[in-house]
C-alpha cells in the first residue's frame, strides 16, 4: 500500500477555533501525545503572529523528537524568517508559506495581480528553501482558484523549491467530485509534479471535509491535513480520527495505509478536548460517546450475536477504554497506573501522584470507579493550566428559604491564604462572585456547561465554562469585530461528585490561563 503522511494542524489551525486558545505548555503536552499518536508533521503554530506563539513552536522543535516540526508563514520575508527561527532546532523541520490565488482574494484582500503572485511565490519559496531543505507551500482558496492560473503557481513554487504541494479548500466551498478533479487535474498539468507530494487541506464548512480529503487520496494526493476532533476556523477542518480510520478500514478500497497508532486517537481526543474546552459531540464519528453504543432492540441482539453485524470497527482499535480492571477504595497504586496505561493515559511522577491521591477521595465516595470516573478525574487533575491561584477550600449555604452564600479559600501566588465570601442568585453564582472579590480580573461567563459524567446520585459531575475577557494593554489580542475590543475566551474544565466544587475548579481552570496568558504577553 501507499503511504499517506498524516499532516497535523491541531496546534495552528485547531487553535484558531473560536474559545480554543492554549498555552505553551499545553500545546507542548499535546505535541507529545500527538508523536505517539504517530503523526508524520505537527504544524506547531504560525510564528510570526505573535512572541507567545513563536516560543511554543521553539519549544516543540527542541524537546519533540519523531514527527517533523512545521512552522506556518505567509509569503513575506518576515514571517519566513520568524518561522525558520522557530523550527531551526528540530530534529526535521520545515517551513509552510502560503499565498492567496483565487481572483476574489487578489483584488479584495492581497490587492496584487496575478503576475505579482508569481513573481512573490518565486522570491519567497526561494528565500524559504535557502533556509530549510523541506518547504511546503499553499496556493490559498485553491478550490475556487483558475486552475490554468493554479498550475503556473504551483510550477513556479516546484521550480523555486518547494517539496510539498499543498491544495487547500479554505472556505469549505468544494464537492468530493470537483475537489477530486482539482486534483487530477493538477496531477496532470502541473510541470515537476513528479518532484511533488501533493497534499489537501479541507474545511468543513459544508459538511465534506473529510469526504474532500480521501476524494484528493483516490487522485493522488500523499499528504492529508487535518486535526484532531475536526477542530479549526469557523466549521473546523478534516477531522484526523474520521481520516484515519476510513482508510483503516477501507484500507483495500483506497489502497492507502498511515502510520497511525489508531489505538492513541481516543485519548489524545479526550486531551485536546480538555484543554480546549470543546466537546464533541455525543455522535461525533469514531470518538463521540455514541459511536459504540446501541440502543435499538435489533441492534442490540445482532451485536450480542456477532458484533459486526453493526460496528465495522472495534471499539478497542480507536483506543475506547474496556474494562480488565475494577478499580475500588483497596486498589494500589500500580494497578491504578496499569488502569490509566490501558485507557491510554501515560502518567508518572507528580502526575500520577496527585492523579492517585484524587482517585483514593473519589473512591472513598463511591463503591466502584467506571472508566469514565477515571477520565473525568485525570481530565480535571492532569490537563489543567499551571495554576497562579489555587482553590484550597469551597463552602455554600442555599435553599428555597435563603440567600446563596459562598465562602471561599485560595492559595495565591506567593503562597499566602485568601479568603472572602459573597452571595449571589444561586450558589455557583455566589462562588464566582467569591473568586472574583479575591483574583479580581474582570471577565465575562459566556458559556457554563455541566453533564453527569456516569449515572446514579454518586456520579461525577463535570463542568465545562467558557470565560471572556478584554485585554486594554497587551498586543496580540484579536479584535472581537461585534464589540471592536480586544478580547480572548478562555475554557475551564473541574470534573467532582460535587457540583459547585466542579464549577469552581472549572473557574479556577479559566481564570488561570487568563492570568498566565495576560502576564505572559
Amino acid at each position: 500500500m501507499d503511504r499517506v503522511v498524516i499532516f497535523d494542524t491541531t496546534l495552528r489551525d485547531g487553535e484558531q477555533s473560536p474559545g480554543a486558545t492554549m498555552h505553551t505548555d499545553e500545546k507542548l503536552t499535546i505535541a507529545r501525545q500527538l508523536a505517539r499518536l504517530g503523526v508524520d508533521v505537527i504544524e506547531a503554530g504560525f510564528p510570526a503572529s505573535s512572541p507567545g506563539d513563536l516560543e511554543s513552536v521553539q519549544r516543540i522543535a527542541r524537546q519533540i523528537s519523531g514527527p517533523t516540526i512545521c512552522g506556518l508563514a505567509r509569503c513575506v520575508k518576515g514571517d519566513i524568517d520568524a518561522a525558520w527561527e522557530a523550527v531551526r532546532d528540530a530534529e526535521k523541520k520545515r517551513i509552510h508559506t502560503f499565498i492567496a490565488t483565487s481572483d476574489i482574494h487578489l483584488q479584495h484582500k492581497l490587492r496584487m495581480t496575478r503576475e505579482q503572485v508569481l513573481q512573490r511565490t518565486r522570491e519567497m519559496v526561494s528565500y524559504a528553501r535557502s533556509l530549510c531543505d523541506d518547504i511546503e507551500f499553499s496556493p490559498e482558496d485553491a478550490s475556487r482558484s483558475d486552475p490554468e492560473f493554479l498550475y503556473q503557481v504551483l510550477a513556479v513554487a516546484i521550480e523555486a523549491g518547494a517539496t510539498t504541494l499543498n491544495i487547500p479548500d479554505t472556505v469549505g466551498y468544494a464537492t468530493p467530485q470537483e475537489f477530486g478533479a482539482l486534483i487530477r487535474g493538477i496531477r496532470e498539468n502541473t510541470p515537476g509534479i513528479e518532484r511533488a507530494v501533493i497534499s489537501v487541506h479541507c474545511h468543513n464548512d459544508l459538511g465534506m471535509a473529510t469526504a474532500n480529503s480521501l476524494a484528493g487520496v483516490v487522485e493522488g494526493a500523499r499528504q492529508v491535513e487535518c486535526t484532531i476532533n475536526g477542530l479549526g476556523e469557523r466549521s473546523g477542518n478534516a477531522a484526523l480520527e474520521e481520516v484515519v480510520m476510513a482508510l483503516y478500514t477501507r484500507g483495500q478500497h483506497y489502497g492507502c495505509a498511515t502510520n497511525i497508532q489508531t489505538s492513541e486517537i481516543y485519548p489524545t481526543s479526550r486531551m485536546v478536548t480538555n484543554y480546549t474546552g470543546l466537546s464533541v459531540q455525543v455522535n461525533k464519528a469514531i470518538v463521540g460517546a455514541n459511536a459504540f453504543a446501541h440502543e435499538a432492540g435489533i441492534h442490540q441482539d445482532g451485536i450480542l450475536k456477532n458484533r459486526q453485524t453493526y460496528e465495522i470497527m472495534d471499539a478497542a482499535t480507536v483506543g475506547v477504554p474496556q474494562s480488565t480492571l475494577v478499580l475500588g477504595k483497596h486498589s494500589g497504586r500500580h494497578a491504578f497506573a496499569d488502569k490509566l496505561d490501558q485507557m491510554g493515559y501515560h502518567l508518572d511522577g507528580e502526575q500520577l501522584d496527585r492523579a492517585f491521591a484524587r482517585f483514593k477521595e473519589l473512591a472513598d465516595k463511591k463503591k466502584s470507579i467506571s472508566d469514565p470516573d477515571l477520565e473525568a478525574l485525570v481530565s480535571d487533575e492532569v490537563f489543567q493550566p499551571q495554576e497562579v491561584f489555587h482553590l484550597e477550600q469551597v463552602q455554600v449555604s442555599c435553599g428555597d428559604c435563603s440567600i446563596p452564600t459562598a465562602t471561599v479559600s485560595l492559595r495565591g501566588p506567593t503562597g499566602e491564604l485568601l479568603i472572602d465570601a459573597s452571595h449571589g442568585t444561586g450558589p455557583v453564582d455566589a462562588v464566582y462572585k467569591a473568586i472574583n472579590r479575591i483574583v479580581a480580573v474582570p471577565n465575562e461567563l459566556i458559556e457554563f456547561s455541566v453533564k453527569g459524567v456516569t449515572e446514579g446520585i454518586d456520579a461525577v459531575g463535570e463542568v465545562t465554562i467558557r470565560i471572556e475577557a478584554e485585554n486594554g494593554t497587551a498586543d496580540g489580542w484579536p479584535v472581537n469585530p461585534q464589540t471592536g475590543r480586544r478580547t480572548m475566551v478562555f475554557s475551564g474544565h473541574g470534573a467532582s461528585t460535587d457540583i459547585i466544587v466542579a464549577s469552581a475548579r472549572a473557574y479556577m481552570s479559566a481564570l488561570n490561563k487568563l492570568i498566565s496568558i495576560r502576564t505572559k504577553r
